[in-house]
């Protein structure tokens, strides 16, 4: 009998995809937690279960891993949100399908809000950060689309006349920050806000809250939810 080809191990350059991955998902975790500066590569190799020349064979240095993260994060977000503006619907479907699918990508990667909220403090320090290209790369394509239907909204009578920047803002922030702040809440009030039922209680109250400021005509949360069940991954 022939003898059998030897199965390529993680770790090895013989399963590049799942290496990177794993390299990858670490790196989240470890800059999540300690961020750009604290984060050490030989805990992201342990922790991906590769060693750190593997690592540095794949990326080039630390900033290079960052980079790769950020791009991970945001290449993500754009494939589940930016679809639901290309369907048929009012602008008002359309914002609410984005806010339902930009809360489920955040609800299935809970640490990703807390890498973007590192970088943002790292640009505000006046350090060299990937932000600009970051914002050129991803905000603009997303920002684009829902600003534009925010404005038709608006000039369709859909919307109440808010300031569109300061909505998208606003909008923004009420989806994430419950992620950032999940840690101090539990601590708070002894519940976790990450379990199943917490986060779909959650999901229902934000797509409550920004129609509620959003829409001339209030929209339920029940009406809300069921229409826009689509717009989940």
């Amino acid at each position: 009998m022939p003898a059998s080809t030897p199965k390529s191990r993680m770790g090895s350059r013989g399963r590049p995809a799942e290496s990177r991955a794993a390299i990858l998902n670490a790196a989240v975790r470890e800059f999540a937690q300690e961020g750009l500066s604290g984060a050490r590569t030989d805990a992201i190799a342990k922790a991906a279960g590769v060693n750190k020349a593997l690592l540095y064979y794949y990326f080039e240095d630390k900033e290079a891993l960052y980079g790769a993260v950020l791009d991970q994060v945001f290449s993500g977000l754009l494939e589940n949100v930016l679809p639901v503006f290309a369907r048929d619907g009012t602008p008002g479907e359309k914002i609410l399908a984005y806010v339902g699918a930009h809360f489920d990508y955040i609800a299935s990667h809970p640490l990703y809000p807390r890498v973007v909220q590192g970088e943002m403090m790292r640009a505000s320090r006046g350090k060299a950060s990937q932000v600009q290209r970051v914002a050129k790369q991803y905000f603009h394509p997303l920002l684009s689309q829902i600003e534009n239907a925010m404005r038709q909204g608006v000039a369709g009578g859909e919307f109440r006349a808010v300031n569109v920047q300061h909505f998208v803002s606003s909008m923004g922030a009420v989806i994430v920050f419950y992620f950032n702040s999940a840690p101090v809440m539990k601590m708070m009030t002894g519940i976790d806000p990450m379990t199943p039922e917490r986060i779909a209680e959650r999901r229902a109250a934000v797509l409550d809250f920004i129609s509620a400021a959003l829409f001339q005509k209030p929209v339920s949360p029940e009406a809300a939810g069921s229409k826009f069940q689509g717009a989940r991954t």
